[in-house]
């Protein structure tokens, strides 16, 4: 007698479980922490948040705890986040962008500082995050871009978008806002990650450019829980996030030290294509970018085809690059010295042509024949003139 065995399916109120967990672990515990996310590995969500929540935990685990383990805000932050149209992301959701996270988990297995994953994500908009880092190319760049920072960033990230390549940004001004905007503009993805709660209204300039985001088939995302302001470090610590969740990032415009140099050299540190945008010799906010250049940092592009060579095929077929022939490509040196001594209007002596190329004149009279057929050369009354190639 036989029997069939089905997977079973995942328990709604097991999942249910794991969020609450995870709402109070992204409460308690200010990101990247590397204890928490390795401790919750070890024994899952919900028994390592009973764990922490009664001070039963490794020192490391309480020392990023300790502050906070008695806030347990969990499930009033579930329904904050609902109220305000935002969802708790866990590692346990089918859409988990896992894949590029797993950059993270092996960059902090190489001792990388700071290169925890994330416990959960707050999110608003309803595309799936899993499909919108596809290929996905990050835009960052200075806050106080220039005109050409911020045109350049919104041209790249507008023609990216065309071919369905999702923008990463941090929702910054400047570069930031340049590239979420040309992402929409195209009616693209863009997905912008916050330093602070998605309720916190900052960048105030930038409201309703999240709203948009959230609205036209992007996301807007979050590490921190309801309430969180925004704080330096935690600009910092989100840059971890743009840097692992797309394929490659861009540097449109950064000083020597800045937020998107910050991005850049985390982007190297998971093994991402990092590239940079070159701008005036004299421009402050081309200097980081030229550094990255410089010491191989980063590979320098100029144009949207330089980004899909450098980064890969990003959701469309890559073309083949064509590099136009010359009509004197495979002539041979003492060949091209005789071709170049040809005049296209008035004819030369075998011994002129000689004179002028230094090619010794027997070889000039049976090179010359071979340009002939070539459709290089062709005699005259005065001898042989150049031709161009029919």
């Amino acid at each position: 007698m036989t029997s069939s065995h089905t997977a079973p399916e995942p328990s709604t109120d097991n999942l249910a479980a794991e969020r609450l967990a995870r709402s109070y672990l992204v409460r308690v515990a200010e990101p990247p922490a590397p204890a928490v996310v390795d401790f919750v590995a070890q024994l899952g969500p919900v028994a390592a948040a009973e764990a922490i929540r009664a001070g039963d935990c490794p020192s490391r685990v309480r020392d990023e705890t300790e502050a906070r383990r008695t806030h347990d805000h969990a499930q009033r932050d579930l329904d904050e986040g609902a109220r305000l149209g935002m969802r708790l992301l866990i590692p346990e959701d089918d859409e988990w962008p896992a894949w590029p996270l797993l950059s993270l988990q092996l960059a902090a297995s190489r001792g990388v500082p700071g290169a925890a994953p994330p416990l959960a994500l707050w999110v608003r908009g309803h595309t799936r995050f899993d499909e919108a880092t596809e290929q996905a190319v990050a835009i960052v760049g200075a806050r106080s871009a220039t005109g050409y920072g911020e045109h350049v960033a919104g041209d790249f990230a507008s023609a990216l978008a065309r071919q369905g390549v999702p923008i990463f940004s941090g929702a910054a001004y400047g570069v930031d806002g340049a590239a979420h905007r040309g992402a929409l503009a195209a009616g693209g993805t863009t997905v912008a990650l916050l330093g602070c709660a998605l309720d916190a209204g900052y960048p105030a300039g930038h409201v309703v450019l999240l709203d948009k985001i959230a609205e036209l088939g992007g996301l807007v995302a979050s590490e921190y829980p309801p309430g969180t302001p925004p704080a330096r470090h935690r600009f910092l610590v989100r840059n971890r996030l743009i840097a692992a969740l797309s394929e490659g990032t861009i540097v449109v415009e950064a000083g020597r030290r800045s937020g998107a140099r910050n991005t850049a050299t985390t982007a190297g540190a998971l093994g991402k294509v990092v590239m940079a945008v070159p701008g005036p010799i004299t421009s402050a906010m081309s200097i980081g970018c030229h550094e990255l250049i410089r010491e191989s940092g980063a590979t320098l592009v100029a144009s949207i085809d330089d980004v899909i060579e450098t980064v890969g095929r990003l959701g469309t077929p890559r073309p083949e690059k064509v590099r136009s022939k010359r009509p004197t490509d495979g002539l041979g040196p003492d060949a091209l010295r005789v071709h170049e001594a040809l005049h296209k209007r008035e004819g030369k002596s075998a011994e002129q042509i000689a004179a002028e190329s230094g090619v010794p004149v027997a070889r000039v009279r049976a090179v010359l024949p071979a340009l002939e057929l070539d459709d290089l050369a062709e005699r005259c009354e005065s001898g042989w003139r150049g031709r161009a190639r029919r």
